[in-house]
């Protein structure tokens, strides 16, 4: 299965009334400034070896984003490759119209 491009409309959607787990795969300092509220931090360099510890469910309904799009399609493709089935890039939270944490 390969992963879905989506809006961050689409997201939001999601995000409002599904059952979804929000990643964000920037770094530390970046998740620090601004991130979207109930993601959780899984940078780009390690989600391969971390995301097991963290998401538990293959099945479950993955968002992933970054800062502009470029890491969160990366971080798709590898998180299908381990085995993981439902995986949505919205992109950037440059595009993220909506609340963040700051």
């Amino acid at each position: 299965m390969e992963y879905k491009t989506i809006t961050a409309k689409e997201a939001k959607e999601m995000i409002d009334h599904e059952q979804v787990t929000i990643v964000d795969v920037r770094e530390a300092d970046e998740y620090a400034v601004s991130h979207i509220s109930g993601s959780i931090l899984l940078p780009l360099g390690t989600i391969s070896q971390t995301a097991m510890t963290y998401l538990k469910d293959p099945n479950e309904k993955i968002l992933v984003y970054c800062r502009s799009g470029k890491r969160s399609a990366v971080a798709c493709e590898q998180l299908e490759k381990i085995g993981y089935q439902n995986v949505y890039n919205f992109g950037g939270i440059l595009d993220w119209p909506y609340n963040t944490n700051q």
